[in-house]
């Protein structure tokens, strides 16, 4: 007879596959460690393979594993579905939700799979927007959540990290050694933009701006093509790039914080994908320290 797969152990094991960690994926299911554990050992029982080896402090799934992660999903999708035609009303919940887009292709894939497995049944509308616009469009009822990058003129009540704005170059690349050091910016008004170029003037740095772009990845590009440096927080840095140190000829940056801001009275789905983006933004933080 053929064994019949229960689907609160593939939600459990979805989310390991996407966390790669027990002890993450157990908060997120609402679990504890050793409940996570017994029920990865019973669904590799039931199925008769190993799903994960175990690769320091990460699970990477087997192959058997990555195949059985495709039907697991699937399954689930199916599952919710089913129970959301008959249970939800016809109108879905819509949460308006934003984000500065340096942070969007970072945070947002694992903050919106988190999202959806504890509320399958909210339609998130996300709009991309620089840090002033996102804290007034909160403000003025447009959004009910955004993620703002803090400084002077934005000013967020909940501030969920802090690190340090840090120099990148291009690691294949010398540009940095240029006399006149050209830099890639964001627009006028972004907090990273200020602490660029008021630590330029202060250390006496010869430098130009050569390229300006609302889009982070535009920024980026600039960069990993050799053509400037830019100042970003290492949350954010991407593979082909190193920093650059006061050796060198660039100036300490300082620090910056991210925040939240929250609609007035917010829901509990507001308030749910809010302790989201803050554990994620969070774990990641301590997942680079544990990595130094």
């Amino acid at each position: 007879m053929i064994a019949n797969l229960d689907v609160d152990l593939l939600k459990t094991f979805i989310a390991i596959a996407e966390t790669g960690n027990f002890t993450r994926a157990a908060a997120d299911v609402n679990k504890t460690q050793s409940a996570v554990s017994m029920q990865m050992k019973r669904l590799e029982d039931l199925v008769g393979r190993t799903l994960f080896v175990r690769e320091g402090r990460q699970n990477r799934l087997t192959a058997d594993g990555e195949r059985m992660l495709d039907y697991a999903r699937r399954i689930v999708r199916l599952n919710d579905e089913a129970v959301i035609s008959f249970t939800e009303p016809d109108e879905r919940r819509v949460i308006r939700f934003g984000t500065p887009d340096d942070y969007a292709d970072r945070f947002l894939p694992e903050v919106l799979a988190r999202f959806a497995r504890t509320h399958p049944a909210c339609l998130l509308e996300v709009e991309c927007l620089s840090s002033s616009k996102l804290e007034d469009d909160v403000r003025h009822g447009k959004l009910d959540l955004a993620i703002v990058t803090c400084d002077d003129l934005t000013t967020a009540p909940e501030i969920i990290h802090e690190e340090p704005l840090c120099w990148v170059t291009s690691a294949r690349h010398c540009v940095h050694e240029n006399a006149v050091v050209p830099v890639a910016l964001s627009q006028t008004g972004c907090a990273w933009r200020q602490m660029a170029l008021d630590a330029l003037d202060h250390a006496e740095r010869a430098h130009r701006i050569a390229y300006v772009s609302t889009n982070s990845l535009a920024v980026s590009a600039a960069v990993l093509a050799g053509l400037a440096v830019a100042a970003i927080p290492e949350i954010v840095m991407r593979p082909g790039m190193r920093f650059l140190t006061e050796a060198e000829g660039f100036p300490d940056l300082g620090t910056f914080r991210i925040g939240l801001v929250r609609g007035t009275s917010p829901s509990a789905e507001v308030n749910a994908l809010a302790q989201h983006i803050a554990d994620s933004i969070g774990s990641f933080g301590d997942g680079m320290m544990a990595a130094e």
